[in-house]
């Protein structure tokens, strides 16, 4: 009988790995007086990428399954609400074009889909008609008030953060709360057994550390799964174009400024500028194509974005390899976070990804060697379902474009370029409206048919509906279409300007559960 799985070796910190260690060790507590250990093994010397500040409400849940305390969180990682993203020029590139995607989902989704019903309607904004939470965001208001408890939301959300120092607190939290050990050194070597599994890492500081299954958390370098284990790496750069980054930190003119509890992302000639309020800053950045753009003039592209007041500050550049891993769990090693791939951070995927492959290992490490290959064909293919649908969500923001003022728009529609499931998705979508009965069917879709509905009529898809088709369903979309207006209208009321309630965060904090 094999001997069961026992010791958990991440190599690697950052986000990806630290989150990881607190998902696994959370889940095991009850198994650390046994013998089971969690253990995370970072160099001193190399430096984290840091600019991940973009989430999804999964985190949420992740941290208070850790044992994270919200307020704690607030003010440790410089974090702030997150309600969904703003996008701007993204459809025409006039100065009005500009859609909103949510997190919260339409009225009565799992009961009625009022797409079809928008759409008989002919006119208005898709998102206000079904949701509130557009409203609250042009508006600058908080998903929640001083009273609502920890974690808990009147408007559902996620959140921004100093990726840095989120680092850092996760770290804190899974050494001095969840019993994760913690080694500074830097690995010298791979250890294989004759099988081709990883037996132990050999380093600089401590020497040699074995484990029964290795986590790669190395980021681009990939050490474990991809040097080691020799796992190729598949290229999107055909699919998606955005091959760099210059992303720059940038401060508030006053304290007190207004500061937004959404992403904006603003659509230029070669690629996008995001735009993401903390309580202490902004976090800003071109994400473009460096065959549409060179580096000079999207550092141009950017400064002019954000007036001649920042043009002292110097962007920080960042290269950006599409793609992933053609394989992220071999034998006893699974790669997570930068290891497994990379995608331009235009929906916030790279933490919640994090997230969803740690959750797996924690709920499903496999009991032994003997099962680890049966696990570990269940993590790739989930996993690989989950990347894909990820590229064609992201592509999907670029073939809707009418924009036809450079080449980076138009090489974009290219069908070339348009994955095959995306196209028969579009060309489905031309006559029946995306729902979650439909192509949405894996229990933990990263985009719900939702996302898919936001972005669709937000940039001006139409699809071809009958008004008669609607007729069973119409009295049921009209309560909830109005039930959206009313709880806007409840909600511009009682909650707080985003401002104001971290700040009372800061000053008071929020209840615990």
């Amino acid at each position: 009988m094999s001997q069961r799985t026992q010791s958990v070796v991440i190599v690697g910190g950052g986000t990806a790995g630290w989150l990881t260690a607190g998902i696994i060790a959370a889940r095991h507590q009850g198994r650390m007086s046994s013998g089971f250990s969690v253990t995370l093994v970072e160099s001193p010397t190399v430096p984290i990428i840091g600019v991940g500040e973009g989430t999804w409400p999964t985190l949420r849940s992740s941290l208070q399954k850790m044992g994270v305390s919200e307020t704690d969180f607030f003010r440790h990682c410089n974090a702030a609400f997150k309600q969904g993203a703003k996008f701007a020029r993204w459809t025409t590139g006039a100065d009005d074009d500009a859609y909103y995607h949510p997190l919260m989902l339409p009225q009565g989704f799992t009961q009625v889909n009022l797409a079809p019903h928008w759409l008989c309607m002919g006119g208005g904004s898709f998102c206000d008609a079904v949701s509130p939470q557009g409203q609250l965001c042009e508006q600058g208001l908080a998903p929640k008030m001083i009273t609502t408890p920890e974690y808990e939301a009147v408007a559902n959300y996620a959140y921004h953060l100093d990726a840095g120092k989120f680092a850092g607190f996760l770290q804190q939290h899974c050494t001095q709360k969840l019993g994760v050990r913690h080694v500074l050194a830097d690995v010298t070597s791979v250890n294989l057994t004759e099988q081709g599994d990883i037996k132990s890492i050999d380093t600089q500081q401590v020497g040699q550390i074995t484990g029964d299954l290795f986590v790669d958390c190395t980021g681009f370098a990939s050490l474990l799964l991809g040097k080691t284990l020799g796992v190729s790496f598949k290229d999107c750069g055909d699919v998606l174009f955005c091959d760099a980054a210059l992303a720059l930190q940038v401060p508030y003119p006053t304290p007190d400024a207004p500061m937004s509890s959404h992403t904006i992302s603003t659509a230029q000639t070669a690629g996008w500028i995001w735009d993401i309020g903390l309580p202490t800053r902004r976090g800003t950045g071109y994400v473009y194509s460096t065959r549409h753009a060179s580096d000079d003039e999207a550092c141009e592209t950017l400064m002019s974005y954000l007036g001649a007041e920042h043009r002292h500050l110097t962007p920080r550049k960042i290269k950006i390899r599409s793609g992933h891993r053609t394989t992220f769990w071999k034998n006893n090693c699974v790669a997570v976070g930068l290891a497994a791939g990379f995608l331009e951070p235009l929906e916030s995927s790279a933490i919640v990804l994090v997230e969803l492959s740690a959750k797996f290992i924690a709920e499903q490490l496999p009991a032994n060697r003997e099962v680890m290959d049966i696990v570990a064909a269940r993590f790739n293919d989930v996993t690989h379902y989950r990347w894909g649908r990820i590229i064609d969500f992201l592509k999907l923001h670029y073939v809707l474009t009418q924009r036809q003022d450079s080449a980076f728009w138009r090489d974009n529609v290219d069908p070339a370029s348009v994955p095959e499931r995306l196209k028969n998705l579009l060309k489905l979508w031309k006559y029946q409206s995306p729902w979650f009965f439909d192509e949405f069917d894996r229990l933990e879709e990263v985009f719900p048919a939702a996302s898919y509905q936001y972005v669709l009529y937000g940039m001006g898809f139409r699809t071809e509906v009958e008004q008669q088709d609607n007729a069973g369903t119409a009295a049921a979309a009209a309560r909830y279409m109005n039930d959206a207006a009313v709880l806007a209208k409840q909600m511009r009321a009682q909650l707080p300007k985003n401002r104001e309630l971290m700040n009372k965060i800061f000053e008071y904090g929020l209840q615990p559960i």
